[in-house]
């Protein structure tokens, strides 16, 4: 909760100083911006913090999005397929990414670094050959299909679409809801089923964790199915956004954000500590960092630059914060060693004396 509280503080404090700088910061339409791409991209977030916690990486997560993100509106429009049976194929060559990934990691035993780079490259170029390298897109059409990514709640809702003009500016964009409700869900996994609380003790101590009787092996399969099915989630919430989607760019350098938006959030890179709500959190700074470069009129060329700076900060800090909690654990145990304080030494009750 501390932990918690410092992150919000953080973002709090983002906003502040831009507002300060320039007060187009806290304008309706900037806000609303900024809402939209924190919800794209904490979904994203979200599903790599499951690997981050068992101790891995997956860096497969950008190719992942230009791969569905394409796929998914060539089969639409261009091969006329149903909704519901794209979405199947979709999620499911998402979770066999995320299977294989998985498989890769835990049997045979390769390093969660390497097997998601070579994805990185091999999901990039089969979206580029099965896609033939051609920008994809909606048109005009399927606009029920958009409003998962254009959409606003709740003027949305509002009869004849009339809603009062306080609440369609301050209406929550769609994909921010979405990951407000990915995010209940995978929380609720994490922090209240057995599974999720492996997947954290994994992180911790994976040898403790597999004597206990825990088929750590599957818990991590499961870890990178979720990072690869949220992604499948974002790439296809993406080409909605974007209404097209070039083979050999989307998505590209995404799995920088997503792993900013962990660290920033709390997730340690060594694994076993980190929450769904500080990613989200974590992403937002991310995103009002991003948004205050253009804002405050610097050089876009800066972005990954100061993207870079907010990862290498966040790990240094927890590096830090680590450090300090150890050194205090053991100055207070040593305090104990030399004023120990037993039951012996305890208040004893008087003895009743004998008649």
């Amino acid at each position: 909760m501390k932990r918690l509280i410092g992150i919000g503080a953080v973002l709090i404090t983002a906003m502040l100083i831009t507002t300060i700088l320039d007060s187009n910061f806290i304008n309706p339409y900037n806000i609303k911006n900024i809402l939209r791409w924190t919800g794209l991209f904490g979904i994203l977030s979200v599903g790599v913090s499951f690997v981050i916690m068992t101790g891995g990486i997956d860096l497969s997560v950008g190719s992942i999005v230009g791969l569905i993100g394409g796929l998914s509106a060539n089969l639409i429009r261009m091969k006329e397929m149903s909704i519901f049976s794209t979405l199947i194929i979709c999620f499911g060559l998402a979770a066999l990414m995320g299977l294989l990934h998985g498989v890769l990691v835990t049997k045979i035993k390769v390093q969660p670094f390497v097997v998601t780079l070579c994805g990185l490259f091999i999901y990039r170029g089969l979206a580029r050959f099965i896609l033939q390298d051609v920008t994809q897109g909606y048109g005009n059409a399927f606009r029920a299909l958009k409003f998962l990514a254009h959409g606003r709640i709740p003027s949305a809702l509002w009869p004849l679409n009339q809603a009062p003009q306080f609440v369609q500016e301050w209406s929550l964009p769609m994909p921010f809801v979405i990951l407000l409700v990915v995010g209940i869900l995978l929380g609720v996994f994490l922090n209240y089923t057995v599974f999720g609380r492996y997947i954290q003790a994994i992180g911790s101590n994976e040898t403790a964790v597999r004597f206990s009787g825990i088929n750590t092996d599957c818990m991590k399969i499961i870890a990178y199915i979720i990072s690869a099915t949220c992604a499948c989630f974002a790439g296809i919430l993406f080409s909605l956004d974007l209404n097209t989607v070039q083979p050999s760019t989307a998505g590209n350098m995404y799995e920088l954000y997503a792993i900013a938006g962990c660290v920033v959030g709390g997730v340690s890179l060594r694994g076993g500590e980190g929450g769904i709500s500080g990613v989200i959190i974590g992403t937002a700074i991310v995103r009002v960092l991003y948004n205050a470069i253009n804002i405050l009129g610097i050089s876009t060329t800066l972005e990954f630059t100061i993207i870079g700076s907010v990862i290498l900060i966040g790990a240094s800090t927890e590096e830090v914060i680590k450090s300090f909690s150890a050194k205090r654990r053991l100055e207070e145990a040593l305090s104990q060693d030399r004023h120990p304080t037993t039951r012996s030494q305890a208040r004893r009750p008087i003895p009743r004396s004998g008649v």
